[in-house]
């Protein structure tokens, strides 16, 4: 039951660093259904594949295809992703992390790190 105890108290560890990064005037303030969003483009942008914003639109299945069109909309004015036309079809449109989002992401990394190692340091040795 320890272990259990342990990491409950990292993920509320992650919760409070992270919520901190989130309030952080460097980054654009996002809603939940943007960082859902965000959180599966980041997925997918793991694979090193490409993803259209058709693809995307599709990607949800608690939120209609109209929804994420908009939430993209709003990543992309909060700079949060960036739009590629595809070379053969103009009708076709990639969505790319743009810096702040991978800054966003590895900041959001470091807090899982963080949230470890406070973990950590509060076990008795």
């Amino acid at each position: 039951m320890k272990n259990l105890t342990d990491h409950c108290e990292i993920y509320l560890n992650f919760l409070r660093i992270s919520g901190e990064m989130r309030k952080s005037p460097a980054y654009p303030q996002l809603d939940l259904p943007e960082e859902r969003l965000l959180d599966m483009l980041a997925i997918f942008w793991s694979t090193g594949k490409k993803i259209t914003v058709l693809k995307a639109m599709q990607m949800s299945s608690d939120a209609s295809s109209t929804t994420v069109h908009r939430r993209l909309k709003t990543l992309r004015l909060k700079g949060m992703i960036g739009l590629e036309m595809d070379e053969d079809d103009n009708r076709v449109k990639y969505i790319n992390a743009t810096k702040l989002s991978q800054d966003y992401l590895s900041h959001l990394g470091k807090s899982v790190v963080a949230a470890v190692s406070a973990g950590k340091s509060d076990q008795p040795q």
